[in-house]
């Protein structure tokens, strides 16, 4: 059975809506694996250690104000929230935090695009 999920989902950063410039959106969720193999043991043991989600996004670059230069230059730096939702399903990923940002990504006869990463945080699923 085929599920269509997310086909037109809504795209927030720290409560600006950024949808109509978001071409794509990837929310990864890891729990990192700590080996606890001891003396003994004869395969390798692993137990859950810190979470570290990510989120990445392709923005298509516009300058105009509160989208997305002003609200990806805004967070670089500082830990945000950002939500990715359609009509089933939200995922939040609270205190994310964004490392950097291309101001300038341009080629000739191309919209420009920028990649973000966000890392770390919490996530929740409603």
């Amino acid at each position: 059975m085929t599920t269509t999920y997310l086909s037109n989902p809504s795209v927030t950063v720290n409560g600006d809506t950024l949808t109509a410039q978001c071409k794509s959106a990837v929310l990864t969720k890891t729990i990192e694996a700590l080996e606890s193999t001891a003396f003994g043991a004869t395969a390798r043991v692993y137990v859950a250690g810190l979470a570290n989600h990510q989120a990445v996004f392709n923005f298509l670059m516009s300058y105009a104000t509160d989208e997305t230069y002003d609200v990806l230059t805004g967070a670089v730096g500082t830990q945000v929230t950002v939500v990715v939702g359609a009509d089933t399903k939200t995922m939040t990923l609270a205190d994310t935090y964004l490392e950097s940002v291309d101001i300038v990504n341009a080629n000739l006869g191309e919209l420009s695009e920028v990649q973000v990463t966000f890392i770390g945080g919490d996530l929740t699923e409603a």
